[in-house]
């Protein structure tokens, strides 16, 4: 779910629950998703060892109820023309935050914005063609939103993916 977009939750089995009760066949089937999320449901059933009506309807429920969120590839940056990437922190002022969530988000190249606790309001992933659309990106577009303070860029050199498999 997209929290910015202010959509609302879907209803909690228990009151005041937000998380999907998941058992270990439906944890298994999402770690099986997250590693190939092309895998056919007759496959899904083999490697989690239950019958391919129980993974279709399992996974059918998980789309339901928004655990599964979505199926993706997931990009090469570098290969995809993207080879410069940086994290942008932001200030903006505290009462302006819808409106620049809004607009940030209609800004080329930013892939992920999170509001955050601390000294910085926002903290954004951009990815570019090279070093002079990111420039471009950081002063033209993202200081051009009203309510935006101040901005710190932290340049990407290397990156390594870590294990974001469920548990």
């Amino acid at each position: 779910m997209d929290h910015l977009s202010h959509e609302a939750a879907a209803p909690a089995e228990t009151p005041g629950r937000t998380a999907a009760v998941l058992d270990d066949v439906d944890r298994a089937i999402l770690r099986e998703l997250e590693a190939d999320g092309r895998l056919s449901m007759r496959a899904l059933a083999e490697r989690v060892s239950v019958s391919r009506s129980s993974v279709y309807a399992r996974v059918e429920r998980m789309v339901a109820d928004g655990v599964i969120a979505g199926f993706t590839a997931r990009i090469d940056s570098v290969r995809a023309g993207l080879g410069t990437a940086a994290y942008v922190t932001v200030s903006i002022d505290q009462n302006a935050w819808r409106e620049v969530a809004a607009q940030l988000r209609e800004v080329p190249y930013i892939q992920h914005l999170a509001f955050v606790g601390g000294d910085v309001d926002l903290v954004m992933l951009v990815r570019t063609p090279d070093n002079v659309t990111l420039r471009d990106i950081v002063l033209a577009r993202i200081h051009a939103v009203a309510g935006v303070r101040s901005t710190r860029t932290w340049l990407i050199f290397d990156e390594a993916r870590g294990n974001r498999r469920l548990r």
